[in-house]
């Protein structure tokens, strides 16, 4: 039988490394800064009685009665 990793092994070992990889990287932090200045330029155009409409509506949105 050769040395080294089984298949399970060297499958998990590949796993690991992605994930440190990604965990690392910082490629999503440009993201999200992006979005939260898209969302702060939404909400400054936005007026009062707009806001407090898509307020109510995702409140109802979210508790409404899932009866599947």
């Amino acid at each position: 039988m050769p040395k080294g990793k089984d298949e399970n092994q060297l499958a998990k070992s590949i796993i690991d490394d992605i994930i440190e990889e990604t965990e690392s990287a910082d490629w999503n932090k440009p993201i999200n800064k992006i979005a939260q200045k898209g969302g702060k330029a939404r909400a400054a155009k936005l007026t009062p009685a707009e806001r407090s409409a898509i307020a109510k509506k995702a409140a109802q949105t979210r508790w409404k009665s899932n009866d599947r």
